[in-house]
């Protein structure tokens, strides 16, 4: 018998990456995909999975699709509807659940803070609602270094005990829900687990974060505007390698634990900005200077080290990965021009 794995947000940028890592790696898992599709493109995202051969075939409605080896289930939908939820849960008894759903922009969260709360805290506490229900035997919230705060440049990196100390409506949205998981964990042995990565890069990351913004404008001659003076420093971690850590925490993890996953690969916005220049051979007069975004934290940088001792450790090139990433881009150029379809609540991924 297949185990049932449900991935709510597996359309996003990271979900998308760890659907098609477990469609590969694990012929007897059949994956359920919750996800909203705000963005326009994003239905075409596992199109290889669904339509082989050109062949999809439609189970019960045209808002679940199935796959031609019945593997793999996609399902309009969103992890705030109660009653699907409900259905979903009743019907497949599934064995797994991670929840990679969230509001994820931090512009977006400062210019309205109530969806992101609604979104990434009662969104997160309705799929906890139905494990403790249905007795899932794993449940994993995919969280964010963000949640740690801002560190100064002399700081040590954050551990799984540092205290939580987010500084916008994203990251406290994303820290309350790892909240709820604990209390659920704690007060009815629900079994979970948490993972904080830093920031991913990759393919099918939505053309609202830094990287595709600097290729989709370069590419068009037109200014990269970057916040205050650049000088903010961010952890990036290649989006295959995150999803192969939370993989073999899936299946290694402790009961109860919380497992950091960063990239060990520091840099400015700045920096970041004319290493993608230098690929695409455009000059850094393109970047424009603009004012801050309010509450901008300086510095994120974790340890790794209690993921190295559960037996994962990251072994990345990351001017490799950036490279290859940017080369998706051009390949794929479509991504650098879709839009949100709505501005409702969605299920995406950071």
């Amino acid at each position: 018998m297949k185990n049932k794995i449900l991935i709510t947000g597996g359309s996003g940028f990271i979900g998308t990456n760890f659907v098609k890592l477990l469609y590969k790696n694990y012929p007897n898992t059949e994956i359920f995909n919750l996800d909203k599709f705000d963005f326009e493109i994003s239905k075409n995202n596992h199109r290889d999975i669904l339509a082989q051969k050109f062949l999809t075939n439609i189970k019960q409605n045209s808002k679940h699709k199935l796959s031609p080896d019945n593997r793999y289930h996609e399902i309009n939908g969103s992890i705030l509807d109660e009653e699907l939820l409900d259905k979903l849960f009743r019907e497949y008894k599934f064995d797994q659940v991670i929840n990679f759903a969230a509001q994820s922009h931090v512009d977006n969260s400062i210019k309205s803070p109530n969806i992101f709360t609604i979104n990434n805290v009662i969104g997160t506490q309705n799929l906890l609602n139905q494990c403790l229900k249905n007795e899932t035997s794993l449940f994993i919230q995919i969280s964010t270094d963000e949640v740690y705060g801002s560190l100064k440049a002399e700081d040590t990196s954050t551990n799984e005990e540092s205290t939580l100390q987010p500084n916008n409506p994203y990251s406290a949205s994303k820290a309350a829900a790892d909240c709820i998981v604990r209390s659920y964990y704690q007060t009815y042995q629900l079994p979970c687990i948490i993972t904080r990565s830093s920031n991913n890069f990759g393919p099918y990351q939505y053309p609202e974060k830094l990287i595709p913004v600097v290729i989709s404008n370069a590419l068009k001659n037109q200014t990269i505007p970057i916040y205050g003076d650049g000088l903010n420093i961010r952890d990036w971690v290649f989006v295959e390698d995150n999803c192969k850590a939370i993989d073999f925490i899936r299946q290694n993890g402790k009961i109860g634990e919380v497992y950091n996953i960063p990239g060990h690969s520091e840099i400015t916005n700045i920096q970041m900005s004319t290493e993608i220049l230098k690929i695409l051979n455009k000059a850094t007069s393109l970047i424009k200077y603009v004012e801050d975004r309010k509450g901008h934290d300086f510095r994120y940088s974790m340890d790794g080290r209690k993921l190295k001792k559960l037996g994962f450790e990251i072994q990345s090139n990351f001017s490799k990965n950036l490279k290859d990433t940017v080369n998706w881009y051009l390949n794929n150029p479509n991504w650098l021009s879709t839009k949100e379809t709505s501005t409702r609540v969605n299920v995406r991924s950071k």
